[in-house]
């Protein structure tokens, strides 16, 4: 039986500088989301094209089964069509670059390209910036549209109230606030723990059953892949959430009716 501490896995939660260009590090998680970028990108153009082209074939059919699934799921959840129309270009790009950026954890290899012991290539999702920089663009949206449709004073008061005159909607008001916070932070590090936690699944999984590792690791790779999906489709779901639930108007109490009928 194999000791696992003679493996000396060594693992690096931070992605690492590959090299510094213009006074810019450029790490190995940058560089592979790059790639997953570009990789979603070519694949969404090339079908909308085939599609507008009347080409189909079985993997365009996969990406737009995919895509109308996604855009009834924007529909359900925003009432408000134009808002839903909106949102769909964001809610789906951030779909498929988290899905495709988690997936590039997964493929085999991805390790052991290296330069001066740093691998070239690790999986974005797995670096806390980009989940990060992903959660903050959500956030700063959902504070744009619910600026756009409850004006400056209209989302302030979702925050702040008169403690004096509605102490429990102060109260709610600072609740409010922390909830905004822990979203952003909850959307950020539920992907990066699940991305993270993959990689080492499989690479200890790789080491502990050694020579039969071709039989044993495709189905931990294949689970892996079931795993980006739903955790795309989360965060693809929370932004549509938190989006649907900034824009939402309190209905009026009587006293109001009173004041808006007089």
């Amino acid at each position: 039986m194999n000791n696992p501490a003679a493996f000396n896995l060594q693992v690096s939660i931070g992605a690492e500088t590959l090299f510094t260009l213009f006074g810019f590090n450029v790490t190995n998680g940058l560089l592979t989301g790059l790639v997953g970028t570009i990789i979603a990108i070519v694949i969404l153009v090339y079908t909308a094209v085939s599609v507008k082209r009347g080409t189909y074939n079985r993997f365009i059919g996969l990406v737009q089964w995919v895509f109308e699934g996604l855009l009834r799921q924007i529909n359900d959840i925003i009432p408000d069509k134009k808002l839903a129309k909106k949102m769909t270009p964001l809610a789906i790009t951030i779909f498929f670059v988290v899905m495709f950026n988690y997936w590039l954890s997964v493929l085999p290899g991805l390790d052991s390209i290296r330069v001066n012991g740093i691998p070239v290539l690790r999986s974005s999702a797995a670096d806390l910036n980009f989940t990060l920089a992903l959660a903050i663009i959500t956030v700063v949206t959902v504070q744009m549209y619910a600026v756009r449709y409850l004006g400056v004073f209209g989302n302030i008061k979702r925050y702040i109230r008169n403690p004096f005159k509605d102490p429990v909607g102060a109260f709610e008001g600072a609740l409010e606030i922390i909830g905004e916070f822990s979203r952003g932070v909850a959307l950020a590090l539920r992907l990066f723990g699940n991305s993270f936690a993959g990689e080492i699944l499989l690479i200890v999984i790789l080491l502990l059953t050694s020579y039969v590792a071709s039989i044993v690791l495709p189905f931990f790779m294949l689970f892996e892949l079931f795993i980006g999906f739903i955790q795309a489709y989360v965060f693809f779901v929370l932004t549509l959430i938190f989006t649907s639930l900034a824009v939402t108007h309190e209905a009026p109490t009587h006293d109001e009716k009173k004041k808006q009928t007089a």
